[in-house]
């Protein structure tokens, strides 16, 4: 692998264009790095989650058979 040395301001532009540059396998790596990050996921986004799970599990008949749904898709 060799290694790029940047020591310039890049607008968010001007590096989606570099990015675009990249070879595919490069963009997944890319694409990888910043998804991976060690991203915090807000409790509030976390809470919405438990209350559907908790309107779930009172209310099993809300949910709905992914093979009768894609069927009228």
């Amino acid at each position: 692998m060799n290694p790029v040395s940047l020591h310039i301001n890049l607008t968010v532009e001007q590096l989606i264009e570099a990015a675009i540059q990249l070879s595919p396998s490069d963009k997944l790596r890319l694409g990888d790095a910043i998804w991976n990050d060690s991203y915090e996921i807000p409790e509030w986004h976390k809470e919405i989650v438990r209350a559907r799970i908790r309107e779930v599990d009172s209310n099993p008949d809300l949910l709905l058979d992914w093979d009768e749904v894609s069927e009228s898709l």
